[in-house]
């Protein structure tokens, strides 16, 4: 069965989702610790950082059962690079515009931004189907 059949995207979906949330934990805890030294932003873009390296070595070996290369490992940024662009947006509205606090800013402005993330580090980590499998 090829990885991309449409029988293993529910349980994709559900193992992404824990992932998600171990690794929106991860990068929580990382902002709250950085932000007792750094100015938010940095904390943000730190955390951020270090929590898309576990993201991507859970999502190999959970969410899409396959082997992480170097090829996806340098890829896996693109999965997050609209994930990075809506959340520090998100942070910097949400902070500097409606004044909200920056405690729970990343938490808020991280929703949005799951949906494209999936898709997107789907199409990386998942190896392309064979065409002649795509014919029949």
């Amino acid at each position: 069965m090829s990885p991309q059949t449409p029988r293993q995207m529910p349980r994709q979906i559900a193992t992404f989702a824990v992932v998600g949330v171990v690794n929106t934990g991860t990068y929580y805890g990382l902002y709250l610790l950085f932000l007792t030294r750094l100015p938010y932003l940095l904390a943000h873009v730190l955390a951020f950082l270090l929590s898309m390296i576990g993201s991507f070595f859970l999502n190999a070996r959970f969410t899409y059962r396959t082997r992480p290369t170097w090829r996806k490992f340098l890829l896996f940024p693109l999965t997050n690079a609209a994930n990075f662009v809506i959340t520090t947006a998100g942070v910097y509205v949400i902070v500097d515009v409606l004044h909200a606090g920056s405690r729970f800013a990343p938490l808020l402005a991280s929703a949005a931004a799951i949906p494209v993330t999936f898709v997107v580090s789907r199409w990386i980590m998942l190896p392309k189907a064979d065409p002649a499998e795509e014919i029949a």
